[in-house]
Parts: structure tokens; sequence; C-alpha cells
């Protein structure tokens, strides 16, 4: 058993609080009318938002003017025009 799995026994068993800042405890919380969906879909945000995206070519953080670019149902981020086609797909 791993200590995720330990957690969320411990969760279900109410040994310990849902935690908003994890999956696990953010979905019980929801679940239990704590928080709403949305709220959880914040606190996903703010969680992910420690790996910042960075774009596929020059691993530049990208900002809110990205370049998307689909390739083999896969969809590249770039920082710019120019990154997006020097960027050599895999293939």
């Amino acid at each position: 058993m791993t200590f995720d799995d330990d957690k969320e026994e411990m969760m279900e068993k109410g040994e310990r609080d849902e935690d908003v800042y994890e999956e696990e405890g953010r979905d019980d919380l929801v679940a239990d009318s704590e928080i709403s969906p949305r709220e959880a879909g914040f606190m996903q945000g703010y969680e992910e938002g420690e790996k910042q995206a960075k774009c596929a070519n020059c691993g530049k953080p990208l900002a809110d003017d990205v370049v998307e670019r689909e390739y083999d149902d896969h969809i590249y981020r770039f920082c710019s025009e120019r990154c997006a086609g020097k960027y050599k797909f895999k293939g």
C-alpha cells in the first residue's frame, strides 16, 4: 500500500480531513457538497499552475497568446509562430 493509498483510506475512515490541495480530497469535498465543482476546478488550476506550461520548441514559459499546433492527436503549444515553424514533430 502506498502513502497515497494510506491517506485516501484515512480520509474514508474519517481519521484524516479531506485536503482541498489534493485531488482525492477535492473529489471527496465535492461529493460531500462541502465545495462546489467550480471551487475544486480553481484549486486544481492553482495546483497545476506550479507546473507552468513551456514552449515545445524553446522551453520559454508561455503567456496568454500561445500558438497551438495539432500533430498526431496531440496539441503542442509554442510561444510564437516562429517557434511553431521551427519545431520538428517526431513521426
